[in-house]
């Protein structure tokens, strides 16, 4: 099978062809930029750079969140259309899921975390369960205070993943100490060759129903919400 992964949820930004087990290319930038405008010109060159045209595509697969609003609607929008179009499959992924790939060796749980402001963390918890890399505890929002009290009750090691991590990990320390382990540089980008390697597993979702994963209401919602019952 041929699949065009594209990971625009956070500040990462990535770009990846598979065909069936191989890698065959893989775009990936960690930049505080507008994907709105970068990523179909990468995809263009990418695609371009393997001689391979869109009909050639099996699947279309996409970080459906939790992560930034407008970076996760780009994503789903650009993957949604292009399944609609080429009349390919489609299939999306969690955001967290795709970056906990970066700790599946590590013996111990995995904890991929991105920052939600207000000491809220968007997170879950993966590990081997059943020979096999999964969700321990689902992906959630949560106060960071709350969710480290329900870590140190695992007692268990856990490595912390994710570009956000430095707004966090002064408190991780001082709730989990020696139970906390943080990866190097490299493993808190979400490589978009992991997001299409779980997205090709996955049973193709309807184009028509297919919805992101926010988590939450965004902030413009709430308001209107509260404007509503007043």
């Amino acid at each position: 099978m041929k699949a065009l992964a594209i990971d625009t949820s956070n500040l990462v930004m990535g770009i990846a062809v598979v065909d069936g087990e191989k890698v065959i290319g893989e775009y990936t930038t960690n930049l505080k930029k507008n994907h709105s405008i970068r990523v179909m010109p990468a995809i263009h060159d990418l695609m371009k750079e393997m001689n391979m045209k869109p009909a050639e595509l099996d699947r279309i697969i996409t970080a459906k969140g939790p992560g930034s609003y407008t970076g996760v609607r780009i994503g789903v929008t650009i993957a949604k259309t292009m399944a609609w179009t080429l009349n390919k499959d489609l299939s999306g992924v969690s955001s967290l899921e795709v970056l906990a790939q970066n700790g599946k060796f590590f013996s111990g749980y995995v904890c991929p975390l991105f920052d939600a402001r207000r000491t809220q963390l968007y997170t879950g918890l993966y590990g081997f369960e059943e020979d096999r890399f999964q969700a321990v505890k689902e992906d959630r929002l949560v106060l960071r205070s709350n969710w480290l009290d329900e870590l140190k009750r695992l007692e268990k090691r856990i490595l912390f993943l994710g570009n956000d991590l430095d707004l966090h990990k002064k408190s991780i320390l001082e709730e989990l100490g020696d139970q906390a382990v943080f990866g190097s540089a490299a493993d808190h980008n979400p490589r978009p060759s992991e997001l299409a390697r779980i997205g090709i597993e996955k049973e193709p979702e309807s184009v028509h129903h297919f919805v992101p994963s926010y988590l939450q209401l965004a902030e413009a919602e709430v308001n209107w919400l509260a404007g509503q019952k007043k």
